[in-house]
Order: structure tokens, then C-alpha cells, then sequence
């Protein structure tokens, strides 16, 4: 719980990453706090090397720290077994790439809906589920194609579709847009942007471009595995104002 009475999703502390060692070591987080309360937009910033992304793997479990805790939900991971862990991601954490990591011979729904499956919900329930994730982003009329069918943004889509079919606690977005032109990294954005207004979902979001880290409701600057600074930007912003404000040449 914070000081204003909200529910943390995630909390961070003293966490430190180190790869490598003696001439080649390289600490990626030295000691790093934050908190992320439910139903945030936060974007992580920095330069190249700053430990954005091995953040958000931490955080997601896809890693492990050298010390310092991560608690998601309540929980500590340090203290959960792989099955343990694997849980609390499946119904707790969604996960978008830079990379739309989709198979080629399966449809956006199904897609959508292999998570559900391979998780043990039947074949059913896991496509009205899929399609509905699909609706929730803008693209149900798609469910039947192919990724090879679809533009690139369409495909970012349906990953974000993918990440919130277990409506989970949490999404996770590292560079969503780094493989999209201008255009398309802007929907995206202002999907995930319509995502916390209406839904109330949580999120935090690696970016490189400031004009998107800008739609969120804090930015976390990041240098050298630490935070740097952080910045509450002003409530009360309409969306519509916010993509006025992307449409509006730089």
C-alpha cells in the first residue's frame, strides 16, 4: 500500500544486475527502487545501456537479480519455484516485445489464444476469450488472418491482444514500437494509452522516443542502473487531447 492509500502492482528494492565478470562485468542495475501502484502508466527512459530492458525482465521473472527484492502482487520472487513463478506470470503479468513473436501458421485469434490453451482452458472459452482481447484493441475484424497478413501494427496488436488475454495485473511493454514506422508506433501507443483511461489496466512501458514516454502518467528516467529522476506529469489530460498532440507535426 502507498502513501495515498493505493495498491502496489510492483514494488522494487535495492536491485542490482551484474553480467559477466572482471574486464568484461557489466552492472546493469546498481541498487535500484521503484514503485509501480495499480492502474499507473509509467515509462522507463535512458540512454543505451541504462538498464531499461533488464528491468522489465526482472520484473517479469525472466531473470533473476544479484540481490535487492521484487515483489509483484505481494509477492516476493525470489521466493517462488519455477512452477510457483510460472503462475504468478500466466495470471498476473502480460508481456509485449519489440519483437510481435507470433507463429506464422496460426491465425491473430488463435494467436491470441495458445496461452489459454497451453495453460489448460478449454479450447472454447479460449477463443471467445481471444476474440474478445481482439475486439479490446481494435482488430476482431482480423481474427481470422494470418500474421503474414496483417501490416506490422496490426500484428503489435495483436501481441498487446496476447499479453492482456489473462487480463493480467500488470503489462509489460519493452520498445512496443521499435519495429513499427512513425505512424503505427503512435496507434500503438495511444491503444495502450486508451487501455489505462478506460480499463484501468497497469502499465510500464520502455521507450526511447519522449513524445510517447509523454502519454504516460510518469516517466522513471534511468542512467548507469539507477534512477535518476521521476516526473508525475499533470492529471486530467483527455486522450483526445493527447493524440491531437501526436497528430501535431514535432
Amino acid at each position: 500500500m502507498t502513501d495515498d492509500g493505493s495498491t502496489l502492482a510492483v514494488e522494487v528494492r535495492g536491485l542490482t544486475r551484474v553480467f559477466g565478470s572482471g574486464e568484461s562485468k557489466v552492472e546493469a542495475l546498481r541498487g535500484l527502487d521503484m514503485n509501480l501502484s495499480a492502474g499507473d502508466f509509467a515509462a522507463v527512459m535512458g540512454p543505451s545501456g541504462s538498464g531499461k530492458s533488464t528491468l522489465l525482465h526482472l520484473i517479469a521473472g525472466l531473470d533473476a537479480p544479484n540481490s535487492g527484492t521484487i515483489r509483484v502482487a505481494g509477492r516476493d520472487l525470489s521466493t517462488l519455484n519455477d512452477d510457483e513463478l510460472t503462475l504468478l506470470r500466466r495470471r498476473n503479468i502480460g508481456i509485449v516485445f519489440q519483437a510481435f513473436n507470433l507463429l506464422n501458421i496460426l491465425t491473430a485469434e488463435e494467436n491470441v489464444a495458445l496461452p489459454l490453451v497451453i495453460g489448460g482452458t478449454s479450447r472454447a472459452e479460449a477463443h471467445s476469450k481471444a476474440a474478445a482481447a481482439l475486439d479490446r484493441v481494435g482488430i476482431g475484424q482480423r481474427r481470422k488472418h494470418l500474421p503474414t497478413e496483417l501490416s506490422g501494427g496490426e500484428q503489435q496488436r495483436v501481441a498487446v491482444a496476447r499479453a492482456l488475454v489473462n487480463e493480467p495485473l500488470i503489462l509489460l511493454a519493452d520498445e512496443p514500437t521499435g519495429n513499427l514506422d512513425s505512424l503505427s508506433s503512435d496507434r500503438i501507443v495511444m491503444l495502450l494509452r486508451r487501455l489505462v483511461e478506460e480499463q484501468g489496466q497497469t502499465i510500464l512501458m520502455v521507450t526511447h522516443e519522449a513524445r510517447h514516454a509523454a502519454m504516460a502518467d510518469r516517466l522513471i528516467h534511468l542512467r548507469d542502473g539507477r534512477v535518476v529522476q521521476e516526473q508525475t506529469l499533470p492529471p486530467g489530460r483527455e486522450v483526445d487531447e493527447i493524440l491531437q498532440d501526436l497528430e501535431s507535426p514535432p
